[in-house]
């Protein structure tokens, strides 16, 4: 998404289609929100543009016409263009090392804001020094006065999953925060704001953060506001046709195929009930750039808390692939009650793929998400592992394009032999399916596991533009047996007809060694 007038900026995702640039034009979205209410809350992924649209919300509120030239709220808005003083608190920049550091650090910015406007501010206390700053910004300009806050669950996320200690200082800082945002709510500032907007990673519950603002509208999940931030496909084809043309020839390939190899891997991202998907403004803007279809919008890797959760938890991996919730996990996130699935939605590894009946099925968003992901899960598991034996992994899915089994084999049993095993008991075929799962989709290639058919689920799919496995994987069983099973159970019907060629995949692990025993293959 982009407002301003700027060249590309990677990290913003700012650009404009004037004097050769680009822009992705939001701001009836804008307008909508100044129509409909003054306090807002969004909660999207990191590197979805929040903080651009908190940049733009500023230089609107500003009055700073001129950037916002030819867009629709300069041609079809009744926006008035008026100056109101700016309070613009990003979290980004607060020390939050120690509750203490975060209350010095949020009282500094304070009194940088108030000598911005040329105020003097005098209060002693946090909360009274944020309610003097905007009592005096309206006394000063005869404007109400406009609230923007970008970041604002960063000094509590950012001591998750580092021990006990560092939760005590997430709790501290949550409770400053409670309060801090609470004098928002009260009459005298109430009746001289003219906006307030909110934005975060984390929708953490209103009883935990929000309740003194319980004013506050929730447009994280509202079908209105779905295509707010990131690119919707008609955005992509209407306002990127030469980047989509350059592409196209780099790769020596059409169109289609650019349009469907983007799709693939940076589209999918679905915020509400309706059937609006957007693509990750980054990643696409990475793709322009770079020239290549690669991995961008995790490049810093995943949260350690999360890692460490899933697998302190024990969390079945395979079967995030066709995840099945109740809508009350959108809403529940604490930090006394961290939920996994709460988790994955919120820090963008799972969207929404369908609704029905009240049951939400959640899934991965896009190919470079679910890669990125599995691949740091599948390196949680062989930390101890020399580097070359860590890589290794990453020629699976060539070994499965050429099919060529004997060195795909040897990879994985490789693999598994290196891993340390530190469960009681023989290994079963849930640990085998998970790990082998990770290593072939962390290798780059397009997977699904647990495919469900009209007779059962399918243990793990792997496509290619020319073909198609179907792999069936028994524990204490020959790989005849897992053959057997695709046949009876005709998982290869549904993609008969698809004018590619389909290989059926048997694969026997054996508990004791901890390797594949046996494979048996079928192609047609």
């Amino acid at each position: 998404m982009s407002l301003l007038k700027l060249p590309i900026d990677l990290q913003s995702f700012e650009i404009i289609q004037r004097e050769g640039y680009l822009y992705v034009d939001k701001t009836q979205y804008i307008h909508r929100m100044m129509e409909e209410g003054r306090y807002y809350f969004l909660a999207r992924p990191r590197r979805f543009g929040k903080t651009l649209m908190v940049s733009t919300l500023r230089n609107l509120f500003a009055g700073n016409r001129e950037l916002f030239r030819d867009l629709w709220i300069d041609s079809h808005g009744d926006w008035s263009w008026e100056r109101f003083p700016v309070v613009l608190l990003d979290f980004n920049g607060t020390s939050h090392d120690t509750s203490e550091n975060f209350k010095i650090s949020l009282d500094c910015r304070l009194k940088r804001i108030g000598l911005d406007y040329d105020l003097t501010l005098h209060a002693s206390l946090l909360k009274e020094r944020f309610e003097e700053l905007i009592l005096s910004l309206y006394k000063k300009t005869g404007q109400p006065v406009v609230i923007l806050i970008d970041e604002y669950d960063k000094p509590i996320i950012d001591h998750l999953g580092k021990g006990a200690a560092a939760l005590e200082i997430a709790k501290a800082n949550r409770d400053i925060l409670k309060s801090f945002l609470g004098t928002l709510k009260g009459a005298d500032v109430a009746s001289h704001t003219r906006f307030v907007f909110i934005a975060g990673v984390s929708k953490f519950s209103r009883v935990s953060i929000f309740s003194d603002l319980n004013n506050l509208i929730d447009i994280t999940m509202n079908p209105k506001y779905a295509g707010l931030l990131g690119y919707t496909q008609e955005e992509l084809e209407s306002c990127f046709p030469h980047h989509l043309t350059e592409l196209a020839q780099t790769h020596d390939t059409d169109l289609p195929d650019v349009l469907s190899r983007l799709r693939l891997r940076y589209n999918g991202y679905r915020f509400s009930r309706n059937t609006v998907m957007v693509y990750n403004p980054f990643s696409v803007l990475r793709a322009f750039s770079n020239q290549a279809f690669d991995n961008y919008r995790f490049e810093t890797g995943t949260p350690t808390f999360l890692i460490n959760l899933m697998r302190e938890r024990n969390y079945p991996l395979p079967e995030m692939e066709n995840l099945e919730v109740g809508e009350s996990i959108f809403s529940v996130y604490d930090l006394d009650r961290l939920g996994v699935e709460a988790l994955l939605f919120q820090t963008g590894y799972l969207t929404i793929r369908d609704v029905t009946d009240e049951i939400w099925r959640l899934g991965y968003p896009n190919l470079e998400v679910k890669c990125a992901f599995l691949k740091h899960l599948f390196h949680s598991f062989t930390t101890d592992l020399p580097g070359p034996e860590q890589s290794r992994f990453r020629n699976l899915a060539g070994y499965l394009k050429s099919e060529d089994l004997d060195a795909f084999f040897e990879t994985v049993n490789a693999i598994f032999a290196s891993i340390p095993y530190t469960l009681k008991g023989e290994p079963n075929e849930a640990w085998f399916h998970t790990l082998f799962y990770l290593m072939v989709s962390a290798s780059g290639a397009y997977t699904q596991c647990e495919v469900l058919t009209s007779r059962g689920r399918i243990d793990l799919t792997v496509q290619f533009p020319e073909k198609i496995w179907i792999m069936e994987f028994k524990c204490r069983q020959t790989a005849e047996a897992g053959i057997k099973q695709i046949h009876e159970k005709g998982y290869s019907d549904s993609y008969r007809g698809l004018n590619r060629k389909l290989l059926l995949l048997g694969i026997g692990f054996d508990p004791k060694t901890r390797m594949v025993s046996d494979w048996k293959l079928e192609s047609f």
